[in-house]
């Protein structure tokens, strides 16, 4: 891929601007924003998972309103139907003929709030969007803007009127997060703002979508060598083979690992990847793309898992 012209300076300044410009809302979830922007940079949807109340889909309208993106949030619910997301085409009585009415899938950023109070058939919706950033409907296809970019929160399965989401909707997403209760510090602070205006103030767009595109097609070209590869390569296989797991990743996941680790080595101010950018991002990359046997099924012992996995693939040098 040819290099894009980038003002790596300027955009490095305008980084650390957004950072602390979420950062004003997210309180004490560094590590969390910084997976989210490696996501977002790399072109890769986000899932976030917890219970509600813990500032999912405040962290989603954040990010999008720090990168000046146009943004829209579906309501996920039981009674959703495919249309309600992608829209539906009209008979114009004066034309005499259908006209497409675009749903609300067209936009830069789309929340997809509690995706899994959806039945399977309304979160299919989304499968060819994440895929390839368009639509087909009544045999047309149409394109979605650039950037496009999913968010979606979910609550834990064992919450009631939940319902599962497929692996092929998973898979699609590059990474998952959990938001995780604040400290009290943090929630301390986010009690002594005590109004949604007052939240807001002097809350910035940061980026435009020129450059973000422009950084998007600039972290493609970051240099990863062919031993990280390699090493990319050997985790996955290490899931596939793994007797924890009833599935492992997928290809499509070792390409999302591969992004995440450039867009890492962006955000830490290089232009290569180091083995550390592959290992940081193996949790969050990976985390929701396997099945874990029921016995060792649990957050925690996912983790452990990974770890333990990691110490027996050894890191090029």
């Amino acid at each position: 891929m040819e290099q894009t012209a980038l003002n790596i300076p300027s955009v490095g300044e305008k980084i650390e601007l957004l950072n602390s410009n979420i950062k004003k809302i997210i309180k004490g979830k560094d590590e969390v924003i910084f997976n989210c922007l490696c996501a977002f940079f790399s072109k890769g949807h986000i899932l976030i998972e917890d219970i509600p109340g813990v500032g999912k889909t405040t962290l989603a309208y954040a990010l999008s309103k720090s990168m000046g993106l146009e943004y829209k949030k579906i309501q996920f619910t039981s009674d959703l139907m495919p249309s309600d997301i992608l829209g539906i085409s009209i008979f114009d009585q004066q034309l005499k003929d259908f006209v497409f009415k675009p749903g609300p899938i067209f936009t830069n950023i789309l929340l997809a709030d509690e995706i899994n109070r959806a039945t399977p058939k309304a979160q299919s919706a989304l499968l060819e969007a994440m895929n390839d950033a368009v639509v087909t409907i009544d045999g047309k296809v149409y394109g979605l803007s650039n950037p496009f970019l999913v968010i979606a929160t979910q609550n834990p399965y064992e919450n009631q009127g939940t319902f599962h989401l497929p692996e092929s909707q998973v898979d699609r997403f590059a990474i998952r997060i959990k938001m995780g209760y604040p400290n009290s510090s943090s929630e301390k602070d986010i009690l002594s703002i005590d109004s949604h205006e007052r939240k807001w103030e002097g809350f910035d767009s940061i980026l435009n979508s020129s450059e973000i595109i422009d950084i998007q097609n600039y972290i493609e070209t970051i240099k990863i060598d062919e031993s990280l590869l390699d090493y990319i390569i050997e985790i996955c296989g290490k899931t596939r083979e793994s007797t924890y797991f009833e599935l492992g990743v997928s290809t499509r996941g070792s390409i999302s690992l591969k992004r995440l680790a450039q867009a890492r080595a962006f955000l830490n101010g290089r232009d290569y990847c180091t083995p550390d950018d592959v290992k940081q991002m193996v949790i969050p990359a990976f985390s929701h793309r396997v099945i874990m046997k029921a016995d060792f099924s649990g957050s925690d012992n996912e983790n452990n898992v990974f770890e333990d996995l990691l110490k027996t693939v050894k890191v090029p040098i």
